[in-house]
């Protein structure tokens, strides 16, 4: 996400795929692990307390049908689930961790470096077993992943995709295969402006929040870049950096981007482009079933989705949005904690509601039986969770993202050069602590 605040759209449709298998899943772990914190395991009954977004991913009605299947299954364990938005799970959790109100805690990527480096959550890695690590997309698995152990386990993978209106593509004369590369993309969106079909082809989530720096993730991979170096450090005003901001600087200069961007979040995106407006974007998987709604979308049927394309060393990983289920580490029940994550993130749970989010689990990529549920996104989706660039994985992320928004919008607004935002933003954040 939403990740986080540029994940705001629930995901309302379930589908009763694997019932008969999610309800055989065992009541016991398959793991056979031992805790690391023996004094918190509690004897693998009881009610456990659970802190779930409700905004993005599975939806509450999804997570009701999920734990009613799971006390089938374990009768002895009681599920107490508490759901709050994105904006309020951070400080949710940080706030009630000392108490230890909740066992099982909801995971954006952007927060294990800090939430593991306070003790907030619980060291999993004896608990992983080792086929997971060849069995999950490798995107996935570094959701809760931090300094080489896992503080949680992924549920429901995530990154943006590319989605373009077929027809006005078509009308220009390009094809898909025009569109594999941001230069292509560029000039199919020149086209579709000088037609006059629209007047910006390109809509963008680059607000001041969130969005921008998962938009921006995105384009920095494309470019071959990362976030830090090895110390953590941020190094985005060198190579990739600069010249991933100044391309996007320049879309707007040259009129292929819709300026009102600088106020959209995914959402605003999703409905400029449902409504006509927008030619191309990137946005997360559930775009696509919005724009296949006749309710709300009026290009159903020309809606069409590939992976990110690639940027000028080839390059094309998704920014990582994904989502994860930890035990928070003053939990008094973390063996019931962890059968409930288990479960949850199983494969026949998760591939069981494959309209509202993506499974972590690579072989559900090869079942006719699921990918026929969400052909589009799966054939998309797949490499893509594969290869995904992550946010800065700093314990401070909050304030280093802030100040990311603040200078990437400086640049797109024209306030600074792209050179000079990314200077103040790495100086900056470099200078905390």
């Amino acid at each position: 996400m939403s990740t986080n605040t540029s994940r705001i759209k629930a995901v309302r449709v379930g589908l009763g795929i694997a019932t008969a298998l999610t309800l055989a899943l065992s009541a016991c772990s398959v793991t056979g692990a031992t805790s690391k914190s023996a004094g918190n395991e509690g004897d693998g009954t009881g009610t456990i307390n659970v802190l779930l977004m409700k905004q993005a991913g599975y939806s509450e009605d999804d997570v009701a049908t999920m734990v009613k299947q799971f006390e089938a299954a374990n009768p002895k364990i009681t599920v107490q689930t508490t759901f709050v938005s994105y904006e309020a799970l951070h400080d949710k959790i940080v706030t009630s961790a000392p108490a230890g109100t909740y066992d099982v805690v909801h995971l954006d990527v952007i927060w294990p470096s800090e939430f593991a480096s306070k003790g907030l959550i619980t060291d999993v890695t004896d608990r992983f077993p080792a086929s997971w690590k060849t069995d999950m997309l490798g995107g996935a698995l570094s959701s809760a992943e931090y300094q080489g152990k896992y503080y949680g386990v992924p549920w429901g993978p995530s990154t943006k995709l590319f989605f373009f209106n077929k027809d006005m593509v078509a009308k220009v004369g390009a094809t898909e295969a025009d569109l594999k590369t941001w230069d292509g993309v560029l000039a199919v969106a020149k086209k579709i402006k000088d037609a006059g079909i629209v007047t910006y082809p390109l809509a963008w989530s680059w607000s001041q929040a969130e969005a921008l720096v998962c938009d921006y993730a995105q384009m920095l991979g494309s470019f071959g870049g990362t976030f830090t170096d090895a110390n953590g450090k941020l190094t985005v005003n060198n190579g990739p950096g600069v010249e991933a901001l100044t391309w996007m600087k320049q879309t707007i200069d040259d009129g292929l981007t819709d300026p009102a961007s600088l106020t959209f979040l995914e959402d605003d995106t999703d409905k400029s482009m449902a409504s006509g407006k927008t030619a191309m974007e990137i946005n997360w998987e559930s775009t696509f079933r919005d724009l296949s709604d006749p309710s709300i979308s009026t290009i159903v049927g020309n809606g069409a989705v590939t992976a990110t394309p690639a940027g000028p060393a080839g390059d094309h990983p998704g920014v990582n949005g994904s989502m994860a289920l930890a035990i928070g580490a003053k939990s008094t029940h973390q063996l019931a904690a962890w059968k409930f994550i288990e479960y949850m993130t199983s494969a026949p749970v998760q591939e069981q509601f494959v309209t509202s989010s993506m499974t972590n689990w690579k072989a559900s990529y090869t079942k006719p039986e699921i990918t026929k549920n969400n052909p589009d996104v799966f054939k998309a989706a797949g490499p893509a969770y594969d290869s995904m660039i992550l946010r800065p994985q700093v314990a401070n992320y909050n304030s280093v993202s802030q100040i990311l928004q603040l200078e990437i919008q400086n640049a797109l607004l024209g306030k600074k050069t792209p050179q000079q935002a990314m200077d103040d933003a790495v100086k900056a954040a470099n200078g905390q602590g």
